[in-house]
């Protein structure tokens, strides 16, 4: 992977002190240990971000909504008609 593009940052050298301690004790180095560390924090917001958790009366509602359908209302049966569902190919 070709590395093209540059991020840069200030911070306080407390700041600076206490990730070059947490890389070292990692075995990587600064940059790659910010790199890694930033990768890690947009992945899990980006996962939470997508997953829907659900409680357990929520759950078992999905789950008989999936199992066990409504039939189609006057509304949905119009809608799927204009839509050609239905229609013998």
């Amino acid at each position: 992977m070709a590395l093209a593009q540059r991020l840069d940052a200030r911070i306080t050298a407390e700041e600076k002190e206490l990730l070059q301690e947490a890389a070292t004790a990692k075995g990587l180095t600064l940059t790659a240990f910010v790199i890694s560390s930033a990768r890690d924090a947009a992945v899990k917001i980006l996962r939470e971000q997508h997953v829907i958790e659900l409680g357990r009366q929520d759950q078992q509602a999905f789950a008989d909504a999936m199992l066990k359908p409504d039939a189609p209302n006057r509304r949905l049966r119009a809608l799927a008609k204009r839509a050609g569902f239905g229609r013998k190919r």
